[in-house]
């Protein structure tokens, strides 16, 4: 997994997520969160490329943000449990998971967020 963190914040600088780790190798994205019982070191996790998520063999739920390439937002989806799929969302390029509860409601398709290097 990439040593890289990133702080994620939104147009106006709020932070959306204060400690985002990126999985960008075919066998971090393949692996994903799970069977852990917690995020890695992390409040975000972006799994890049993808448009699609499953949380199968994930033991909490997760809420997403589905992002292009310039981390426009192109669907929040909240409180996606275990065992479960996501639609496929085309125009996204990647995907943020975060502890389902963490990400703020007011977050909406089109909003633009900036990523931070942290180290």
């Amino acid at each position: 997994m990439e040593s890289k963190k990133f702080v994620l914040k939104n147009q106006i600088g709020e932070v959306v997520c204060n400690k985002m780790v990126v999985a960008n190798k075919f066998f971090d994205r393949m692996k994903g969160l799970m069977l852990s019982t917690e995020m890695p070191d992390c409040d975000g996790f972006l799994i890049s490329p993808c448009n699609s998520i499953h949380t199968f063999f994930m033991l909490y739920s997760l809420d997403l943000l589905f992002l292009d390439k310039d981390f426009k937002v192109v669907k929040a989806v909240y409180d996606l449990r275990p065992w479960r799929m996501s639609w496929i969302y085309f125009r996204s390029y990647q995907v943020l998971e975060m502890k389902a509860g963490t990400l703020k409601k007011d977050i909406k398709s089109g909003d633009r967020l900036e990523a931070i290097c942290l180290n």
